[in-house]
């Protein structure tokens, strides 16, 4: 068995859209892109052949990475998760200590990270750092420059 990914219902649906396109649209492409290749002549030497065969390759295990991840996925239920301490899916109000700066990141996924919207993975070290927190405690994260320190302000599910 692989690595268990936990994903909420819309990264879970997300990963589905992205499989389903890749095998609907992606693959049928790359066979018509290789048929292609093959009317115009002799193989041996055809780099668009060879090139076309190479990136069906690589998206057949694309499709076949995905498909195994999600084989693996769990769907997390959100409304049973507990607040008293930081875990997946956790929106978390923090305060830096070193320079007052409040902040607010939800911990998701590696795969539903995105920091422009201030989704976090909980792989990250930040992520990591504030795992298993609770209000009122301080997170020492180590990051390249040194270890930061955050006032844990509050913890909810958004």
């Amino acid at each position: 068995m692989g690595n268990v990914s936990y994903y909420t219902a819309e990264g879970l649906k997300k990963l589905k859209e992205e499989l389903n396109y890749l095998r609907d649209v992606e693959r049928p492409k790359a066979s018509q892109a290789i048929a292609d290749a093959r009317d115009k002549g002799d193989l041996s030497e055809n780099a668009e052949y060879d090139a076309a065969k190479e990136a069906q390759g690589l998206l057949e295990m694309k499709i076949s990475k995905m498909e195994a991840t999600l084989a693996n996925a769990r769907l997390i239920d959100e409304s049973q998760l507990d607040t008293s301490k930081v875990l997946v899916l956790s929106t978390v109000k923090l305060k830096n200590q070193t320079n007052g700066m409040e902040m607010k990141y939800k911990l998701v996924a590696e795969s539903e990270a995105d920091l422009k919207s201030g989704k976090i993975s909980v792989n990250s070290p930040i992520g990591k750092g504030l795992l298993g927190k609770s209000v009122g405690e301080v997170a020492e994260i180590s990051v390249p420059n040194g270890t930061m320190k955050f006032d844990i302000l509050e913890i909810t599910r958004e």
